[in-house]
Parts: C-alpha cells; sequence; structure tokens
C-alpha cells in the first residue's frame, strides 16, 4: 500500500502525523485528572480511554458525573452532536482508506478529527491511509498513556489546562491547514468556517459549532462562481 509513495511524501506524511499525534495525545492527561476528580479510579478511566476514545464525548460522560444528572441533557446533546461528526468522518474515509473485515473495525475506532484530518490533507491515496493509520495510532497510543498519567499525578499538577494543552491540538490543526490554504477560495472557505465556528462556540455545546462550521465551509465550497469577463 505505501511502497510507492516517494519518499519525501512519506517523510512528510509522517512528521505530519507525528506532530498532530503528539499534541493531542498530550492532552489526555487532562483526562484523566478530570476523572480522578469526578470520582472515578484509575480502570475507569483507562476502560472509557481505551473503549470510547473520543474525547469529546469522555469529557461530557465525566461532566455528568461530577454535576449531577441536571448536566446530562447538555452532555447526551453534546456527545450526539460528537458522533454525528464522526459519522460523516466515517462517509468520507470509507472509499479512501478500502478496508474490510477486522481492518475496518479497527479504523472505525480510530476515525477522528486527527485522523481524518492528516488523510484529507495529503494529494495522493497511498499517504491519506499512511496518514490516517499513523496518526490513529499515535493519538490512541499517546491518549491512553496520558491518560494513566494525568489519573496517578493529576491532583498533584493542577488543571491541565492551565499549561495550555488544550490549545496543543488547536495549534497542531492550524499547522496542518496553512499549507492548504493556495488560492483566494481556499482562504475564503477557511474564513467562513473559523467565523461560523467562533460565533456559535460561546453558546452552544461542544460539537455543533464544529459541524456547523463544516456545513457553511461545504456551501461555501459548493456556491458556483461566476465567471470573471
Amino acid at each position: 500500500m505505501t511502497a510507492t509513495v516517494d519518499p519525501g511524501a512519506r517523510r512528510a506524511v509522517v512528521r505530519q502525523s507525528l506532530s498532530v499525534g503528539v499534541a493531542t495525545g498530550a492532552y489526555g492527561i487532562s483526562f484523566g485528572a478530570l476523572a480522578v476528580a469526578a470520582g472515578l479510579d484509575t480502570w475507569q478511566a483507562m476502560a472509557l480511554s481505551l473503549l470510547m476514545f473520543t474525547g469529546g464525548s469522555q469529557f461530557a460522560f465525566i461532566g455528568i458525573i461530577a454535576n449531577g444528572l441536571h448536566a446530562a441533557p447538555a452532555a447526551i446533546a453534546a456527545s450526539s452532536m460528537l458522533g454525528i461528526r464522526n459519522g460523516l468522518y466515517a462517509l468520507e474515509l470509507t472509499h479512501l482508506l478500502g478496508v474490510r473485515g477486522p481492518r475496518r473495525v479497527a479504523a472505525a475506532h480510530l476515525t477522528i478529527d486527527e485522523s481524518t484530518a492528516v488523510a484529507v490533507a495529503q494529494d495522493e491515496v497511498g499517504t491519506s491511509r499512511m496518514g490516517f493509520w499513523l496518526t490513529g495510532v499515535t493519538v490512541f497510543v499517546l491518549w491512553n498513556l496520558s491518560t494513566l498519567a494525568g489519573t496517578l499525578v493529576g491532583g498533584h499538577v493542577g488543571d491541565p489546562r492551565t499549561y495550555g494543552l488544550d490549545a496543543a491540538a488547536c495549534a497542531a490543526f492550524t499547522a496542518l491547514l496553512w499549507p492548504r490554504l493556495r488560492n483566494r477560495d481556499a482562504v475564503a472557505i477557511a474564513v467562513v468556517g473559523a467565523v461560523v465556528a467562533v460565533v456559535l462556540s460561546p453558546t452552544m455545546p461542544p460539537g455543533i459549532p464544529v459541524v456547523a462550521a463544516a456545513a457553511a465551509s461545504l456551501l461555501a465550497w459548493r456556491t458556483p462562481r461566476r465567471e470573471q469577463p
């Protein structure tokens, strides 16, 4: 699958995958610390990261535990939107990855924001597949290791968001997006998505701004453009 990939492209996708994976995986320490603070033990927190492996839904779950059932409607709504978002990712990746059997199950488990972003950012099928698998596995391994670390040392380091770990993944996505902005149309579509996300984020549950921004960007991309005279 990857034998025909150009060595330069291979190195580039490896750098992208590892940088995004490390930046995202490190944030798992925040989940581990908050999970313990909400009353879960180490094994319960680890089970969520191993089996659930959807950061936003994991945070929503411990939000219910920490704040009681009155927080359930917002958390369930947020988790549902995140699930819809991952379903849309799966539609995009089904033909790109071309997996069957057990590998299809593994691909479904690793279909997250980061693996999808790296995969669709590539220009060739070979590098897209490499980017998906390498990013997904890197995030999965590091997220679980940092979850364990968070449960063990979270009480001693305070809120991990103080150290900027919550911004690391966003910075990695920005770095991944930047080289793709090669013309005015791409810049305009990115601006539309960013504006929608920023406007909705203060008032909407997690997940909804991202879905709305993606929908707005898709509409902007599909809008017919007038021919220049």
